[in-house]
């Protein structure tokens, strides 16, 4: 009851990741991200200590695949899990546990993956990959949350989507995009305007944390 995308930007160097589900509160415990280091989803029965391990492994030199093969071989609970992984050099890898229910989905495309779970159809992920590759030259939070509203219009899953969430780093250790519609009639929506309006003060807020003697209190 899940569907979400992980991507890198070219261009930036930056990693995110956005998803949406028919649960409360997506955005913390499915979404994980490093900056230089790539990204992790954890979902369906979710394990949030999954998407940190498996962002440490990727810092330690693993590949996406041997990250995620190190994952799946140390959770007991590997059955209900579904996961994703992007690296460093934007390869990337899937699982999904046999007692993940289908719909299940998944699609590989240039720079990001897109994976879902009890789907209206399987073809949610590829309508997903092929948004975000739309406009390669868009913020990687603009293509993420293209990407997630792509999703919802070719299917989405069966219950009514009740959260969603968009994740972006880029060179610091704190996020450069952190945004969460934790419960809503119409998160992808919601979510969808929270980043038009916040998307003006990214410059400004990274200033702030380091270089405030610059920092205008206004969006640039």
């Amino acid at each position: 009851m899940t569907f979400s995308i992980i991507g890198h930007c070219a261009r930036t160097g930056q990693f995110g990741a956005a998803s949406a589900t028919s649960s409360l509160a997506v955005g913390s415990r499915c979404l994980f991200a490093r900056a230089g280091v790539g990204a992790v989803l954890s979902q369906y029965r979710t394990d949030p200590r999954l998407g940190p391990r498996g962002l440490d492994l990727l810092a330690s030199g693993c590949s996406a695949q041997e990250a995620l093969d190190g994952l799946v071989a140390s959770t007991i609970h590997r059955e209900w899990r579904q996961l994703a992984i992007i690296d460093a050099l934007t390869r990337t890898a899937v699982f999904s546990g046999r007692h993940v229910k289908p719909e299940l989905g998944q699609a590989q495309a240039e720079g990001c993956v897109a994976i879902g779970n009890i789907l209206a159809n399987a073809l949610v992920p590829a309508a997903m990959t092929k948004a975000f590759a739309a406009d390669p030259g868009a913020h990687l939070g603009e293509r993420l949350v293209a990407a997630l509203a792509a999703g919802l219009d070719a299917g989405g899953e069966p219950a009514a989507v009740r959260s969603a969430a968009l994740l972006v780093v880029a060179d610091e250790q704190f996020a450069l995009v952190d945004l969460r519609v934790d419960v809503a009639e119409r998160p992808v929506a919601a979510l969808q305007s929270l980043w038009r309006e916040y998307s003006g003060w990214i410059d400004e807020f990274v200033i702030r944390a380091l270089d405030p003697d610059r920092a205008t209190g206004a969006p640039r």
